[in-house]
């Protein structure tokens, strides 16, 4: 009972900081990096990665694209150069999502580990404050949405998981998954996907219901991805920021990797509405 009270309070706290914070630009913009930061410590904790370049290499990149586009008045070059990071983001990701699929260890060689941090990790978060400024207006709650559909997912892939899972999902990586886990987070997504359509208006039903199948499949890979990290590591938690959870990086891993499909998307509706 202490532990699902000591577990409750932590997730009601990160939370209430991340809505607390969402509506208020610049407010988002560092809560993000400050996460960013401690996600990239608990990260370099589980691939190994001792030196400081990866931190000099995230506030640059973060830093940097985050202001040219956002809060900058010269922002000449800005798109192209977030297109291009974009481009090579989802196949670091697709990558990320073979060695899942490969019953061998995550190759973790000097060169990977960097474009781990850089790619998989740090664009991963300047992806989520590029999703609340989308074509240079602020619209936190696009981002808001996306967060409400991942904590669904999740909330309902344990629920529908614990009571109906019987067919394992990925039992090599998490045991604790299933099936009827995934379908349920997927299922509950969906329903959610109408009422943040109705009381946002960001963005159309049909493209909400994207976004939720979206953010449910890349979710759970992230998820899955991250747990096989944290097997070749031989930990159960990446950190202990949030008593009940673990790591900052176990409650994020999920929209860290679904936040560059969920860019690309809203850009490709955007392109062609």
């Amino acid at each position: 009972m202490k532990e699902i009270t000591t577990r409750a309070i932590s997730g009601a706290l990160y939370i209430i900081l991340l809505i607390g914070t969402i509506f208020w630009q610049e407010a988002s913009v560092v809560l993000l990096f400050l996460f960013g930061i401690i996600c990239l410590i608990e990260f370099n904790k589980l691939i190994n990665l001792r030196n400081r370049i990866s931190f000099v290499i995230y506030i640059l990149l973060y830093g940097g694209i985050s202001y040219w586009s956002i809060f900058s008045d010269i922002k000449t070059g800005s798109n192209e150069a977030i297109q291009i990071l974009l481009v090579i983001t989802i196949f670091v990701n697709l990558l990320l999502m073979k060695d899942l699929f490969s019953e061998k260890v995550i190759p973790l060689f000097s060169s990977k580990r960097y474009l781990l941090t850089t790619f998989y990790l740090s664009s991963g978060f300047l992806f989520l404050v590029l999703i609340s400024n989308f074509d240079d207006e602020f619209s936190p709650l696009l981002l808001l949405g996306c967060f409400i559909l991942i904590w669904v997912n999740d909330s309902f892939a344990y629920l529908v998981g614990k009571n109906f899972g019987k067919q394992k999902l990925f039992p090599r990586i998490s045991p604790k998954k299933t099936v009827e886990g995934f379908l349920g987070g997927l299922f509950f997504s969906c329903i959610a996907s109408f009422f943040i359509s109705v009381y946002t208006h960001e963005l159309t039903f049909n493209s909400w219901l994207i976004l939720a199948i979206i953010v449910s499949v890349f979710g759970t890979l992230g998820d899955l991805i991250e747990s096989k990290f944290k097997r070749q590591a031989e930990v159960k938690d990446s950190g202990i920021i949030m008593p009940g959870h673990g790591g900052l990086l176990d409650r994020l891993d999920s929209i860290i990797f679904a936040a560059p499909f969920i860019y690309l998307f809203i850009r490709l509706f955007n392109y062609v509405s």
